[in-house]
């Protein structure tokens, strides 16, 4: 529903790969063998979350009771794809994977919030009581090429900004921290949780922290823009900080990022330059 039909392109034809279209918020059905079922299926974007709220909460819940369907059908291993938005705004900061959050439910981000929490207990619901092998994995902010020029993450939004020559939106005072993991970083974590970590939920993300002036200054100086910022009020329930503990990880899977925040950046802006030439 928000991804592009041609970023397939580069896999068709490929031996090993096969495209079904399918809506997993529906029954799904794949004939032969299934070993793995990874379901990564959901809007993440908060310009998304006013758009398709429903879409986004039957995706998290009924879309994962389908996808465990299929996995304990198959005797498949399962890895939900969570969030790390399943904290909210966190009280505890670091955030490990012991703290349970503080979360609005009934906010205007509480239809992926909540969905993602509700997809936990489901997955969870499966292992113990039918033996379903699963995986979670929290998500925390990832970026890189391919993402949406209109996805509305700062990322895109503020590298899109600063080639286009506007002023970089900057919502509160800019104090608010992200940790950002670049693409290739969280799929080397993905892959790592499916072949060698267990069935408790595991935090996957970059743990060093950049507040949003600090990110603005960066994206300016990479594009060699003269956009200045330009102050908006913080959104309803956004997070002012967000950095994971990952301990599990570099103990369980000895995982951690390796690309750092000026390189991962320096890829994502050639890849939106070339982008918005086209």
């Amino acid at each position: 529903m928000t991804s592009r039909a041609e970023k397939l392109d580069e896999f068709r034809g490929h031996p090993g790969f096969e495209f079904i279209k399918q809506d997993v918020s529906n029954e799904v059905a794949v004939d032969g063998v299934v070993t793995h079922v990874l379901h990564l299926a959901s809007p993440a974007s908060p310009l998304d979350f006013p758009d398709y709220p429903i879409q986004i909460v039957k995706v998290g819940t009924v879309g994962t009771y389908h996808m465990l369907g299929l996995a304990l059908a198959k005797n498949a291993r399962f890895l939900l794809a969570s969030t790390s938005e399943v904290y909210g705004d966190p009280l505890v900061h670091p955030q490990p994977e012991s703290y349970w959050g503080n979360v609005n439910p009934i906010g205007p981000r509480g239809c992926y919030d909540e969905s993602k929490r509700g997809a936990e207990a489901f997955a969870m619901a499966y292992h113990r009581a039918r033996g379903v092998d699963t995986r979670i994995v929290r998500i925390f902010n990832t970026y890189g090429p391919g993402m949406r020029a209109d996805d509305g993450r700062v990322v895109p939004n503020f590298i899109g900004q600063a080639l286009r020559g506007e002023p970089l939106t900057v919502y509160g005072d800019g104090s608010q921290t992200r940790s950002l993991c670049y693409i290739d970083d969280l799929v080397e974590g993905l892959l790592a949780v499916l072949e060698g970590g267990d069935d408790l939920p595991i935090n996957l993300g970059n743990p060093v922290e950049t507040t949003m002036l600090e990110l603005a200054a960066l994206v300016v100086r990479l594009t060699g823009s003269r956009s200045q910022v330009e102050f908006q009020p913080l959104p309803t329930d956004d997070p002012k900080k967000r950095c994971p503990d990952i301990s599990r990880a570099r103990e369980l899977l000895g995982w951690e990022p390796k690309v750092t925040l000026e390189a991962g950046l320096a890829r994502t802006v050639d890849y939106f330059r070339a982008a918005l030439a086209r």
